[in-house]
């Protein structure tokens, strides 16, 4: 399936594993490579500044959401096509929802595990259907597969979790069947 937009959920710090920055770059490389626009919170730092600055580097169009708040915390990114900014999260999140047709959740804290849990609810209740690719950077997200696995053996999800969420462990792989 071609997607036109992608939505990058990430950490606004870079995380203590060289591999997570390098697949940021990787993923935002890729994204303008395959002449997708990137839909992300409009930081410049961390991961999202490593996606962002790939993305620009190689030709796409990149769209900044943040919110007011986030503004200097997350050095709000020079460089974009667009930038909105927004009065709280839940309006960024759901900005950035409705401006992606997939979306690519790589390490982060707990902003990105929010994101990651309200795209997945949203898919559930049928208020969208994106699709979601979880990238596992170096076994990044390995204890959360094993919680969502338990979760769903012990019938607290509808339906496989499995079919909403994607596991990758490499941005080429994300991306061979998304261009």
């Amino acid at each position: 399936m071609r997607y036109e937009s992608v939505a990058v959920f990430c950490g606004s710090k870079p995380g203590n594993d060289p591999l997570y920055e390098l697949h940021a770059k990787e993923v935002g490389e890729l994204i303008g490579r395959n002449k997708m626009v990137l839909v992300y919170g409009g930081g410049k730092a961390g991961l999202m500044g490593a996606v962002a600055d790939a993305a620009i580097e190689n030709g796409a169009k990149v769209i900044g959401v943040i919110p007011e708040i986030l503004l200097s915390w997350e050095q709000q990114h020079q460089g974009l096509t667009e930038m909105n900014v927004v009065a709280d999260m839940h309006i960024r999140k759901k900005i950035m929802y409705d401006k992606c047709d997939a979306a690519i959740i790589l390490p982060g804290g707990n902003g990105t595990l929010d994101e990651l849990f309200e795209l997945v609810t949203w898919n559930s209740l049928k208020i969208h259907d994106k699709k979601i690719a979880l990238l596992n950077s170096g076994g990044f997200y390995d204890h959360l597969i094993a919680h969502l696995d338990k979760m769903q053996q012990q019938g607290f999800l509808y339906g496989d979790w499995r079919q909403r969420i994607e596991v990758y462990d490499s941005p080429q792989s994300i991306f061979s069947g998304w261009a």
